[in-house]
């Protein structure tokens, strides 16, 4: 797995053009710095009452920016959201476990109260962010998974203080912004998930930059209507049809699947499906029998998209390509998962499901770089830009976009 080294702001990506990094901040010594983190972590419960942070990778993840603040003087107080709590306090949602965590991993932080508790966080309410921004002195956004929002401690910020983007969020924008510049090739795509709608511009974005592209998930049977085929009951989003038929007609090199694991009419899909609810599954090609659901991408297309994924020199993986909580329909995904893992080119993973499979697996150390941000990344992909780093460029210390030009 390649290192995550800091970048330095003498020789900085295009990608990072105008973007203020950790060195662009004044003096941190002594100064009070808030820094917007994603401790949106999973928690354990043990039924008694005490909640525990499940995994802490996003936790770890913002650790050397905490730390580089922390060596050089700063007093640190973080901020996130967790969960959905609705704007208003929940303890399911409290910070405690996330709080407790941290000063395990990096004591004297001091760690603010879930921001979703408040309903100016996703308003973007100015009073909220004078609140926020109170008595600090810098900001630093490290939160690169929630810079899609338009939210107060994200926008809000960088307008009146000195800001900065930390460690995470300036790899994220370096990797991701190296896959929409000049990418080794070829460069190999594959995207899975349920809703077309859901990700059908990043599609559109990929497809006229990548060599080939693979469709998993529910969503290409939607593509497989939009060919012809018969998809029996399998979730299909029949408002896209005629976008999946004009993407298909562009001329770029999509993969679609060529057989499908189904699941019968009578059967149930889930975790814990009960084996009277089972039903009966089997291996179908490019049609779909009626009533029967296309839930995995079959054998011979896993085959497929590994072969793609062998001779990539670029590889992105976001989205699962089945039910992966049903172990019947979970194979497709373990497959593709094995090969970005293999493939000798420069591999990037977004997406809690690509991810979890990794890490599942035990294959998280062979990818050279794991997203923090499922839809952040995909919003970067298709849209070229984030709220979040625009309210970070626009900052008062930001460089000049010629200063973070290559030497």
């Amino acid at each position: 797995m390649s290192a995550v080294t800091p970048t330095t702001v003498s020789r900085r990506p295009a990608a990072l053009a105008g973007l203020p990094l950790l060195e662009d901040l004044p003096d941190v010594d002594g100064r009070r710095v808030l820094v917007r983190v994603d401790f949106n972590v999973p928690l354990d419960d043990d039924g008694a009452g005490h909640r525990s942070v499940a995994d802490d990778y996003r936790i770890v993840s913002a650790l050397p920016t905490l730390r580089w603040l922390v060596e050089r003087g700063a007093a640190v107080t973080a901020c996130s959201h967790l969960g959905r709590p609705g704007g208003a306090p929940d303890p399911r949602w409290a910070m405690a476990p996330v709080r407790e965590h941290l000063e395990a991993l990096l004591p004297g932080i001091r760690v603010l109260e879930n921001l979703r508790f408040f309903p100016g966080e996703t308003g973007n309410d100015a009073a909220f962010v004078d609140e926020l921004v109170d008595g600090q002195d810098l900001y630093v956004n490290d939160a690169f998974s929630a810079s899609h929002r338009a939210h107060a401690s994200i926008v809000g910020p960088p307008a009146r203080l000195p800001s900065a983007g930390g460690r995470q969020l300036a790899r994220e924008v370096e990797v991701l912004g190296g896959l929409l510049g000049a990418p080794a090739r070829p460069f190999v795509a594959v995207v899975g998930g349920a809703k077309v709608s859901d990700k059908l511009g990043v599609l559109q974005a990929l497809a006229g930059k990548v060599d080939a592209l693979a469709i998993g998930g529910a969503m290409a049977f939607t593509f497989l209507l939009a060919q012809g085929h018969d998809v029996g009951a399998s979730l299909v989003d029949p408002e896209h049809v005629e976008d999946c038929r004009r993407l298909l007609e562009a001329g770029a090199e999509l993969l679609l699947p060529s057989d499908v694991v189904a699941l019968s009419p009578d059967g149930a899909c889930g975790p814990a499906v009960a084996e009277d609810d089972a039903g009966t599954t089997k291996v179908v090609g490019v049609d779909v029998p009626a009533g029967w659901r296309g839930l995995d991408i079959g054998p011979q297309t896993a085959a497929r998209f590994a072969d793609a994924l062998g001779g990539a020199a670029t590889v992105l993986w976001n989205g699962p390509l089945g039910v992966v909580e049903d172990e019947r329909f979970a194979d497709g995904t373990r497959r593709v998962a094995m090969a970005v893992a293999a493939c000798a080119g420069f591999t990037v993973v977004g997406g809690g499901d690509s991810v979890s499979a990794l890490h599942h697996l035990g294959l998280a150390d062979e990818v050279d770089f794991l997203s923090t941000g499922g839809g952040a990344s995909l919003e970067l992909i298709e849209k070229g830009d984030l709220p979040g780093l625009a309210a970070l460029r626009a900052a008062s210390n930001a460089p000049a976009p010629a200063d973070g030009q290559p030497d």
